[in-house]
């Protein structure tokens, strides 16, 4: 079946409630995808991994990542440390 289908659910306790908006604020998502994820996570379905730090991506300016690159120091990895 791959048509989407719309869900409803009645009667939703409260401390499910409170949970979910908790999650869904950690998250930064919305409610409906905060379900649509932890549902795809219980039933072991597998989907999109988010990490929720999608929206942090690209908000660097140019002259930031070059300031960034400036400042810090890359080093080689030492294989003798890896032994």
């Amino acid at each position: 079946m791959n048509a989407r289908r719309h869900l409803t659910v009645r009667d939703l306790p409260p401390k499910v409630s409170s949970a979910l908006d908790t999650e869904r604020r950690r998250r930064g998502t919305s409610l409906n995808q905060t379900v649509i994820d932890l549902l795809t996570q219980a039933l072991g379905v597998r989907g999109p991994r988010r990490n929720g730090l999608a929206r942090f991506g690209g908000t660097w300016s140019a002259k930031e990542l070059r300031e960034f690159k400036s400042s810090v120091t890359f080093e080689a990895i030492d294989p003798e440390f890896w032994r």
